[in-house]
């Protein structure tokens, strides 16, 4: 009798057993899914990222018209010191940045005391400066002749090393941060192909997509490590070209499948590694638009950098005060159209008369619904959203270890001679 109980329970045992597993197997995988499911949707909308959006949502809701347009906009100004005009520009229409000059710039200490003197004007505003320029190395440089000087882009595309082109790029970010800068118009993406270019040459890593990758793009993160913004240019390829936008219209006849086989290739590179900016040359691309070179180009600046090559940054435009521009079109008129286009930020370098035109006439546009408040939010959102995320502020700077900074690159140009 016994032994027949003891038979009993231990079938009972051997039927509840898998059923107690399979409860806790069922357990396990719904506690794991939901887990999962949680862990995903915290990556989709990070609270962070969410209170960001938030952040620059109000600050745009609670923008005038006047400070909307303002930040639409680079400057440039006369002169070593600010005048009543670059007061103006700041307190009335709330500019959203300024870029120097060789003839802003004679030594470290006046080019500090300039850049916080910009940024003190600018302290009743609640949006920091774009303080931007020119630095390229070899010929293109703007920085005081303090600074020890720094080799053209050919050349450290011929070293071609990685780690060399990197540094060679955070030197040139910890120049400018040192200035109180915060954004480069640099490093130059264009291909080189043409040996007839008169602007391009060695400002051009190199001749080949390889050469121009491999070290414009390390240059490009290098900047980017001293939180100064890279702006890349000049889309969508100025290297092919035989004729200097300064002063006329290149053109470039090239279909999309040639441009995606050459001139594209780094800027595509530059987008698939984060980059931040992307200029865009007055370059007339007819097999793309044969009416209107690229800043102004519908077909360029959104159905090709936005559409097309998922360009999420901020478009900024070649100088509007160019040769291009301004023998082809009224300058007014040209802005609206680089805007309209699907462009972010003017880069208006010279002329007060100008900027206060392109100003007055891109309200006239919103107010007339040819710029929608929509669209101007967006180009609005783009630009504040680069300021907060490279953590912009107006910052006085009290000196320069100039020592310290030339030491550096010292130790650089050691390297490249070797």
């Amino acid at each position: 009798m016994n032994r027949k109980i003891l038979i009993i329970i231990l079938i009972g045992l051997i039927l509840i057993i898998p059923g107690c597993r399979n409860a806790r197997e069922e357990n396990k995988y719904n506690y794991q899914h939901k887990d999962n499911a949680m862990k995903k949707e915290r990556k989709i909308e990070p609270t962070e990222k969410l209170e960001t959006k938030n952040n620059i949502q109000e600050k745009i809701d609670s923008m005038t018209l006047d400070e909307k347009i303002g930040q639409l906009m680079i400057v440039g100004i006369n002169g070593y010191t600010i005048d009543d005009h670059t007061k103006e520009i700041i307190e009335k229409f709330h500019i959203g940045g300024f870029t120097l000059f060789k003839y802003n710039i004679s030594e470290e200490n006046q080019t500090l005391e300039l850049l916080n003197s910009l940024k003190k004007a600018n302290s009743t505003n609640p949006i920091p400066l774009f303080l931007s320029v020119d630095e390229e190395g070899g010929r293109v440089s703007r920085l005081p002749n303090s600074f020890l000087k720094l080799p053209a882009a050919r050349k450290i595309g011929e070293i071609n090393d990685r780690d060399i082109s990197f540094e060679y790029g955070k030197i040139i970010g910890k120049r400018l941060k040192s200035l109180g800068f915060n954004m480069n118009f640099g490093p130059v993406l264009d291909i080189n192909s043409n040996p007839k270019n008169p602007v391009i040459g060695d400002r051009a890593f190199g001749s080949t997509i390889e050469t121009v990758i491999e070290n414009g793009i390390q240059v490009m993160k290098g900047t980017r490590s001293e939180n100064i913004i890279p702006v890349t240019k000049h889309f969508p390829g100025h290297g092919d070209t035989d004729m200097d936008s300064h002063i006329d219209l290149p053109v470039i006849n090239k279909d999309i499948k040639e441009l995606e086989e050459l001139e594209l290739a780094p800027f595509i590179e530059g987008i698939r590694q984060g980059v931040d900016g992307i200029m865009v040359g007055h370059i007339l691309f007819p097999e793309l638009d044969n009416k209107y070179p690229a800043t102004l180009s519908k077909e360029i600046l959104t159905k090709l950098l936005r559409e097309k090559l998922s360009y999420k940054g901020v478009i900024i435009s070649d100088d509007m005060t160019m040769g291009t521009i301004i023998k082809n079109y009224n300058i007014e008129e040209a802005a609206v159209k680089f805007l309209k286009a699907g462009g972010d930020l003017l880069l208006i370098c010279h002329g007060y008369e100008n900027q206060i035109k392109i100003i007055n006439r891109i309200k006239e546009e919103v107010n007339n619904g040819t710029i929608s408040e929509e669209e101007l939010d967006e180009k609005i959102y783009r630009i504040l959203q680069l300021k907060e995320k490279y953590k912009i502020e107006d910052n006085i700077i009290d000196k320069i270890e100039m020592n310290l900074l030339n030491s550096k690159t010292k130790e650089l140009l050691n390297k490249i001679s070797r």
